[in-house]
């Protein structure tokens, strides 16, 4: 490099050193007094510090980084209406959503957000989401997340803003509130475990594996399980396998199935497979069945049809033909005309029998016409 331009990147790297700091993000919030302070360190005992002398009903809230951008976490039915692709709110992606508000936040890909009538979304989304606690009576009472981007009204509430957080210290105070004794079965345990699932942190999954655990209530690790394969990618899946292979709770293990269908990572489906055709539990493998006609089409179709045909339970043969009926009907509705036909199972025959009743379609009349005609 040529002296000169040793000159200029020199002196654009000092620039950059000394420029301050960008302000922080403040939330979208209305309808609120809203006041920002450092986080303070430690930072669990500064933010319980806060919660005991709150003495009014009020919400502290900070942003963290968010495990997908693409993800949008706001509310689309509070505020805003869509017609035809629009929306009556121009301001945003979303609605405004209510913090007061006891219904739980919306989330979907931003690719299915309808367009604003300001424009279509920005498509980079969000790489941030805010976390807020309501405080009552000296107290949390409850936990949010939104998508930094959603427009908030606090209800008239005062909110204290906590700038730069850091996101191990927000999973590790969230993780508190999961495994206090006092909260393992309410809604703080719930909205803290979402929020520990969706921070963009490995120290995150640190945290979802010890939530997981089989030292911690079954209604915290089933709840884990879901979050596991919705939001933690390869490291959730593995997790997840552990589960499905060694937690003592049937209801726990459910939950794992259920979580592997939310994953995208290609050997989820692999697993339910396995599930579906080798789980010594006949209502796992029910379970895996069930999932698999929502996930994966014709992969789907073979596995439940060999389930009709070799499972040794009569259950499991019952829940598969009920699976059936769940796949797109151009696959569906053929495969249950088949098991209708020639199964030799005659529960399996009612079973398919009636499903095709349900399913309102002109093959299936066709069918009971013939039957019917003979």
């Amino acid at each position: 490099m040529s002296t000169p331009f040793k000159t200029i990147a020199a002196a654009l790297t000092l620039a950059t050193a000394l420029a301050p700091p960008l302000a922080a993000q403040q939330p979208h919030i209305q309808n609120g007094l809203i006041t920002s302070q450092p986080a303070g360190s430690p930072f669990a005992q500064a933010f319980r510090s806060i919660v005991s002398s709150t003495t009014d009903a009020a919400w502290i809230g900070y942003a963290v980084p968010v495990s997908d951008g693409e993800r949008v976490m706001c509310c689309f039915n509070s505020g805003t209406t869509f017609v035809d692709g629009t929306t009556t709110n121009a301001s945003g992606c979303c609605g405004v959503c209510r913090l007061e508000n006891s219904s739980g936040t919306s989330m979907s890909s931003r690719s299915d957000v309808p367009p604003t009538q300001a424009g279509v979304i920005k498509l980079e989304g969000s790489d941030r989401m805010m976390v807020l606690f309501r405080i009552a009576d000296r107290a949390v009472d409850r936990v949010r997340v939104f998508s930094e981007d959603c427009q908030l009204d606090a209800g008239g509430r005062s909110v204290r803003w906590l700038e730069n957080v850091r996101p191990a210290d927000s999973i590790a105070l969230l993780e508190s509130y999961v495994t206090s004794q006092t909260t393992t079965a309410n809604r703080v345990a719930d909205g803290a475990i979402t929020a520990i699932a969706l921070h963009g942190d490995p120290a995150a999954d640190a945290a979802l594996e010890r939530l997981v655990a089989r030292a911690q209530p079954e209604s915290v690790r089933k709840k884990v399980t879901f979050w596991l394969g919705n939001a933690r990618g390869q490291r959730g899946f593995e997790m997840l396998r552990r589960v499905l292979a060694d937690d003592p709770s049937l209801e726990v293990r459910k939950g794992a199935v259920f979580g592997l269908s939310q994953s995208k990572v290609p050997q989820a489906v692999d697993t339910l497979i396995a599930t579906a055709r080798t789980d010594s539990e006949p209502r796992l493998r029910s379970e895996a069945l069930f999932w698999l006609a929502q996930k994966a089409g014709s992969r789907a179709a073979a596995t439940i049809t060999d389930r009709i045909d070799q499972d040794p339970d009569t259950d499991v043969k019952k829940k598969a033909v009920f699976a059936l009926s769940q796949l797109p009907k151009d696959e569906g509705v053929p495969l249950l005309i088949k098991v209708a036909r020639t199964n030799t199972n005659p529960e399996v025959r009612k079973q398919a029998m009636f499903w095709l009743g349900q399913s309102k379609d002109p093959r299936a009349t066709d069918f009971f016409a013939e039957v019917l005609g003979k």
